[in-house]
């Protein structure tokens, strides 16, 4: 925990003040980030497990309550909804040093394919765990769905009887689409699945992903019964989910190549017809190209059609000061939370978080950002990382209060000037 006169001071600010920290117990290093009941619910990618920060006071967060994962598992993504709180269980694939000896083998290698060819046996817990949250900060297990395979990624829920995940089942070459049914939230079950052809391993399909590509949902978000659906390196689809059971594609667009894939994080729009997509920066010094965050017209869902791209952070040289330079997540409009169709938050890894104005969906605009300082200590204890700011993931709150995790500096809580 952090005063608010004792706060890590920023790189660079414009429009945006940092107002809170958390060093969340000690655990600094966070991915997907959900706030909820005056409670941060921080997902961790190196501590294996997920904390919860009470921020009823954004200025002072207090308490940090910490659930370790199972072992050799890690619970990197989580949904919060009403009382109940979804966590993904998977492989620790970073920990898995026999299997992954650096970041590149992780975003240029299929993973079920890495994995299955591995000697030793399945030692880690796969699929989801749901929680009562009644309580905020004492989580109670109440439900559990186990997987045969590598895990779930990362989820969408946001209340009624379904949600959604990306997979790596058996049989399969990386992740795919699959819907949930929690009707009874203590016995979830999937109900239906979606692959990009080639992916289905077991029934004899043959991958159709270039060599030094992924083919794998990352996720998708749903708006009504649209998935929009981000495949890494296989580029964005629009499936129909009216049948939960069984997924029919509306469109597919792949820009890589000429692009350099790693298509990551979807926003819709529906009010607009618009939806925002951001392929992440997954190497070093742009070493993978520049990486954009695209906007689409999605007027004709069969024809989504790119319009425009968000400016690239300028005022620093940030190809040169290490780690990912580039877009990763989106402040994604959940129910609950801040919800604007022109004002877009995005986490920009070494370049901080950034507030997008597109009012004007051909000509984005920035009117934000922020670059916290460089972590103090690192939790990633992978060789080689450099000690800069990573903003990982990036939550705004009904009031405007933004909330975003760092991979080792903690959590900050920020003021947008409107």
């Amino acid at each position: 925990m952090a005063d608010s006169l004792d706060l890590p001071r920023p790189d660079f600010a414009r429009n945006m003040k940092l107002i809170g920290h958390s060093d969340i117990g000690g655990r600094g290093d966070g991915l997907q980030l959900m706030v909820h009941r005056g409670h941060a619910y921080v997902a961790h990618p190196w501590s294996q497990g997920f904390s919860i920060v009470d921020v009823r006071d954004p200025k002072r967060p207090g308490a940090v309550t910490y659930i370790p994962a199972p072992a050799n598992t890690w619970n990197i993504h989580l949904q919060t909804h009403d009382d109940l709180l979804l966590v993904i269980n998977a492989l620790d694939l970073f920990a898995d040093v026999e299997t992954f000896s650096s970041e590149k083998d992780y975003y240029t290698k299929s993973i079920g394919e890495t994995v299955a060819g591995r000697k030793k046996g399945r030692s880690w817990t796969a699929g989801m765990t749901v929680y009562d949250i009644s309580t905020p900060d004492k989580p109670r297990r109440i439900g559990q769905l186990d997987i045969e395979g590598v895990g779930f990624h990362r989820l969408w829920y946001v209340g009624g009887r379904y949600a959604y995940a990306s997979a790596l089942l058996d049989g399969f070459s990386d992740y795919i689409f699959v819907t949930i049914d929690l009707a009874d939230p203590t016995r979830p079950e999937i109900v239906g699945r979606w692959w990009l052809p080639g992916m289905n391993r077991a029934a004899g399909e043959t991958s159709t992903a270039p060599e030094g590509k992924r083919y794998a949902l990352h996720h998708a978000l749903v708006s009504g019964n649209t998935a929009y659906a981000c495949w890494r390196d296989g580029g964005l689809t629009l499936l129909d989910i009216s049948d939960h059971a069984a997924p029919k594609l509306i469109a597919h667009r792949n820009w890589s190549p000429p692009y350099g894939g790693g298509t990551h994080s979807p926003l819709p729009l529906p009010g607009r017809d618009l939806l925002v997509v951001a392929d992440e920066a997954v190497a070093d010094n742009e070493e993978d190209g520049r990486k954009h965050t695209w906007i689409f017209d999605i007027r004709e869902p069969s024809n989504p059609v790119s319009i425009s791209t968000f400016p690239i952070p300028d005022e620093a040289d940030y190809t040169k000061k290490g780690g990912h330079f580039g877009p990763h997540n989106l402040h994604e409009n959940r129910p609950g939370s801040f919800v604007s169709e022109t004002l877009i938050f995005a986490t920009w890894q070494n370049a901080g978080i950034r507030a997008f104005d597109i009012s004007d969906p051909y000509h984005p605009f920035e009117t934000g950002a922020l670059v916290p300082a460089a972590p103090k200590a690192m939790t990633d204890k992978r060789p080689g990382r450099p000690q800069v700011i990573q903003s990982a993931d990036v939550f705004v709150d009904a009031s405007g209060l933004i909330y975003a995790t760092d991979y080792n500096a903690g959590l900050e809580i920020i003021e947008y000037g409107g």
